[in-house]
């Protein structure tokens, strides 16, 4: 806590000498590492988070006006104002202004709210951007809170969690809500299986001899700015339908893997075994999809398909649809081996870390030569699991450490990696750290 302190007094004096007041209230929201579980939950599958202690702090000061004014400690983030009446956010460009109005219109919306009092805010974030560790759903869920505070109005973290991530699409993001669920949901000390619809959290603890590291491979990836992550929601949405079709179920009703799997009653073991019945390895293309479905390119494109989506020429659904099935059996798998502690429990939980990240390496293909050298590294220096964390395509790496191997661990990978030239420029706390559970999203008042 010493440390959040020392970062109020920062924002408190910044924001003074910014806006020439002193900020009403403040609000936290972190980030989070996924331990395991990548690309399910937009299938409707359970995954399995933690918060980490970086976050997203946010000093607020309601005004009488309409002017939202916005300004960041980072130099690197131009200031923004706008009305409040008058919220517009550009899909085309995911600039970090962008985010927060996401949360702000989640609220404004929910509540039916054209007439939003205006507010200077001021930021701080010590998420690493783009690292697969949820800076921008962080943003996007402040935001949310600083709204709903900002209006004295009250809802649960549940309730929050779903409008920020109905929100967070307003960017052009498809994603399924982990991240924002983690970021109102959790609590220190303890990992949560997140599952939706209806969503809710469980508790999951965690091995007591062994710490989870962060590693950041430096390589850049922004979901809302490549469409890799939008074709990759598309062709498991395309991959439900074929699967519902074949099974002679409602296919046009059908969005998500899962609801295939929850009509047809069946294990994800079963639902691995139809996939290899009904969809073939070799890519689709649209209008292969068109036949199999029944119907036009045009109602493909326009009814299906998201807007940035529409172009793709190739859809890869057996491993898409392969890929979720397996990895929401590990999650599943992963928390039974959790709750029962074997005595090989570590061991048990690194195998299902690591057959994760072949599965995304391989039949997802969302990870990148950076991601698999930085995975190889940290297994031979000591880690029992290792794998991509967040979207993929760059970003981090989480893997399971034994506490006694720590210190040389972060030594030795360290060396490995981080001196060649080009990554020695990062900044060292952000690239390469231990952490354990933190809690979730919080309010501050100024006394």
């Amino acid at each position: 806590m010493p440390v959040l302190y020392d970062r109020l007094l920062k924002l408190k004096e910044m924001f003074n000498s910014k806006f020439g007041s002193i900020p009403k209230f403040y609000v936290r929201a972190p980030g989070r590492v996924n331990i395991i579980g990548e690309h399910i939950d937009y299938c409707g599958y359970s995954v399995l988070p933690m918060a980490v202690e970086q976050d997203m702090l946010i000093a607020v000061e309601p005004v009488k006006t309409h002017t939202l004014q916005l300004a960041n400690m980072n130099s690197l983030y131009p200031d923004f104002n706008t009305s409040t009446k008058n919220i517009q956010i550009d899909k085309t460009k995911p600039l970090w202004h962008n985010y927060f109005l996401c949360g702000f219109k989640g609220i404004q919306e929910h509540f039916g709210l054209s007439d939003l009092t205006g507010m200077n805010c001021l930021v701080d974030g010590t998420i690493p951007p783009s690292s697969g560790l949820s800076s921008s759903s962080a943003l996007v869920c402040c935001a949310g809170l600083v709204t709903l505070t900002a209006l004295g109005m009250n809802l649960s973290k549940v309730e929050l969690a779903e409008i920020c991530a109905k929100s967070e699409r307003y960017i052009g993001t498809e994603g399924g809500g982990m991240d924002q669920s983690i970021s109102f949901l959790a609590e220190e000390g303890t990992a949560k299986l997140i599952e939706f619809s209806p969503l809710r959290a469980t508790d999951v603890k965690l091995p007591s001899g062994a710490v989870f590291v962060i590693a950041n491979s430096c390589v850049e990836m922004n979901k809302a700015a490549t469409s890799h992550f939008n074709i990759r929601v598309m062709e498991c949405r395309l991959a439900a339908k074929l699967l519902a079709k074949y099974k002679s179920l409602q296919w046009d009703k059908v969005l998500r893997l899962e609801e295939v799997q929850a009509h047809l009653g069946v294990s994800l073991e079963e639902m691995l075994l139809i996939t290899e019945d009904a969809l073939h390895p070799e890519p689709y293309s649209p209008e292969e999809v068109c036949r199999c479905l029944g119907i036009s390119l045009q109602e493909l494109r326009t009814q299906i398909l998201s807007p940035n989506t529409q172009d793709v020429l190739i859809f890869k659904l057996y491993q898409r649809a392969k890929h979720v099935y397996s990895e929401a059996a590990r999650v599943l798998q992963f928390k039974k081996v959790c709750e029962e502690a074997p005595d090989n429990m570590v061991q048990l939980l690194g195998e299902l870390m690591n057959q994760s990240h072949v599965s995304c390496r391989d039949m997802y293909e969302c990870s990148c030569p950076e991601l698999d050298q930085l995975v190889d590294i940290c297994r031979s220096f000591g880690a029992q699991g290792s794998r991509l964390t967040g979207a993929g395509w760059g970003g981090c790496t989480v893997s399971l450490v034994p506490a006694d191997k720590l210190p040389s661990f972060l030594a030795n990978v360290h060396e490995a990696y981080y001196q060649s030239s080009d990554r020695s420029r990062a900044p060292e706390q952000q690239s390469l750290f231990a952490t354990k559970p933190g809690g979730g999203a919080l309010v501050f008042l100024e006394a």
